[in-house]
């Protein structure tokens, strides 16, 4: 038996295009034993049965994972019309709710109606926390739980195909939208009795795109030189944050741990908010924070820059 490949300190960022059939944290241990990784995490959790974007953060990126969970996000969902699943997806068990007799201009006309803010009730098939569990743990034990309806936004709406009673959809939403449970209110506004998603796909998360994306079998295919290529920077999730240049007195001092002058006077930073680091050579050094009396806090710094891609 061959030994184990020893696990490598690599950073940096993957843009993964996850599969159908295996859940998120399947598709991270896949992608982590790729490239041999010691340290990986996943952001935007897809369902098993849902395809599309899953950046894949490795080493040091894992520490900035988190600016995607407020991002908006992009989806392509096909629904059928008609019926309801106790699940809202195919997974559940299905029922007829209702004739379908509507044309796609019918059908673009009521999507309208859901683009704005909105309030929308997570389903009980998610991961929403409930005592410390998951909402579908209790679900899968016929147990409903009461939940809170949460502010929601559709910034954008399209009906694309109305064949029968599937009805394709692309949706642009705010984090926290759940597209089983839009499916399910679109399938009550066009009466129709409801709606399930029969398959769901993330294209876009923020300005991060499905087209610069690999699959696990490319990636399996190539050598180790090849998928390290693939890797965006560390900072690459943080480019909508401002940035500040330090000198090198400074850099030391900020990866100390200590506070710093900030370099840059004007307003818009003089104010207490989030940026992103640099040294001399452009080198990312991490994320800190302005203060109004003219200093940067250290938060989130870098910890070893050697093999960042």
């Amino acid at each position: 038996m061959l030994p184990n490949p020893v696990k490598r300190n690599i950073n940096g960022v993957l843009l993964l295009n996850k599969p159908f059939g295996i859940s998120s944290h399947q598709a991270l241990q896949i992608t982590k034993r790729i490239f041999i990784a010691s340290k990986a995490g996943h952001t935007g959790t897809l369902d098993p049965m849902a395809t599309g974007l899953l950046p894949v953060c490795f080493g040091e990126a894992t520490k900035f994972s988190s600016v995607l969970l407020n991002a908006n996000k992009t989806y392509e969902a096909t629904l059928e019309l008609g019926f309801t699943s106790t699940t809202g997806d195919a997974n559940g068990v299905i029922s007829f709710a209702g004739n379908v007799n509507i044309t796609l201009q019918q059908v673009e006309s009521v999507l309208q109606n859901f683009i704005g803010k909105n309030k929308q009730t997570p389903p009980m098939y998610s991961a929403v926390k409930h005592q410390g569990k998951p909402l579908y743990t209790y679900a899968r034990k016929g147990i409903e739980i009461e939940r809170q309806p949460r502010e929601i936004t559709i910034h954008d709406l399209q009906a694309r195909t109305l064949d029968g009673n599937k009805l394709n959809i692309k949706v642009k939403c705010s984090s926290g939208t759940y597209i089983r449970t839009l499916a399910e209110n679109i399938g009550n506004m066009l009466g129709c009795g409801g709606a399930y998603l029969t398959s769901l796909c993330r294209k876009s998360i923020d300005d991060l795109d499905l087209l610069n994306a690999y699959t696990l079998d490319i990636l399996e295919k190539m050598t180790l030189v090849e998928r390290d290529a693939c890797l965006n920077s560390v900072d690459s999730l943080l480019h909508k944050i401002p940035a500040i240049f330090l000198d090198d007195v400074n850099s030391i001092r900020i990866l100390q741990g200590q506070i710093v002058t900030n370099p840059i006077l004007e307003n818009e930073l003089t104010e207490q908010k989030m940026i992103r680091l640099y040294g001399n050579g452009k080198r990312f050094l991490g994320l800190g924070e302005t203060t109004a009396s003219g200093g940067i806090i250290p938060k989130r710094l870098m910890v070893s820059t050697s093999t960042d891609s």
